[in-house]
């Protein structure tokens, strides 16, 4: 097979923030070789520092034939839920880039709706490289995203945990409530003592 499709998302367990997902699509035939070395050497993106993830996007899109991100925001997740979002957001990632002829490989799941071959990938991101290709942009778009955001919003520590579940997050809650980017439909223990 000469094309594969790959797509993954990042921030699908966030307490605020959105969820991120990107798909790119590889032409097999046209990789050189500094290519098929700079691919060969990605991996699930949460294996990479923030700053191995910065460094490797730019590689992915140069190795790539197309690439496409989508975004979901946190109001969208509350009314249609997270997995219905995650799955809408990754079929819309893939229907970006993905061409007849292809193979759609998905990081997880499988995607409704396509009409294209596909397949699930369990730890995708850590044995395709199509689907780690995918994690490092959803990963680094969603980072530069909530960094961004945190300057907005400065009381939650966006930049240190991109919208996590860690203690100092959830001590930011308790302490200023939520912020616009949280996601409300979330049963978070982090959310308790608040009356939502």
């Amino acid at each position: 097979m000469r094309f594969i499709a790959g797509a993954d998302e990042a921030g699908r367990g966030c307490l605020a923030g959105p969820l991120v997902a990107a798909a790119v699509l590889l032409d097999l035939e046209a990789l050189g070789a500094d290519q098929v070395e700079a691919l060969a050497a990605l991996n699930d993106s949460k294996q990479h520092g923030e700053a191995a993830r910065e460094a490797l996007y730019p590689v992915v899109l140069r190795s790539v034939t197309r690439a496409a991100v989508v975004s979901r925001s946190a109001r969208g997740i509350d009314i249609r839920g997270l997995h219905r979002t995650n799955l809408a957001a990754l079929r819309d990632a893939l229907l970006g880039v993905a061409r007849p002829g292809c193979l759609c490989l998905v990081d997880g799941f499988g995607v409704a709706e396509m009409p294209f071959e596909q397949r699930a990938v369990v730890h995708g991101d850590a044995t395709s490289a199509a689907i780690a290709a995918a994690s490092i942009l959803a990963k680094v778009t969603r980072d530069r995203f909530m960094r961004r955001a945190a300057q907005r919003h400065p009381a939650w520590g966006f930049e240190e945990h991109f919208g996590y579940s860690t203690p100092s997050h959830r001590a930011a809650i308790v302490e200023h409530g939520v912020s616009p980017l949280h996601r409300l439909s979330f049963q978070s223990t982090a959310y308790q003592q608040l009356a939502l």
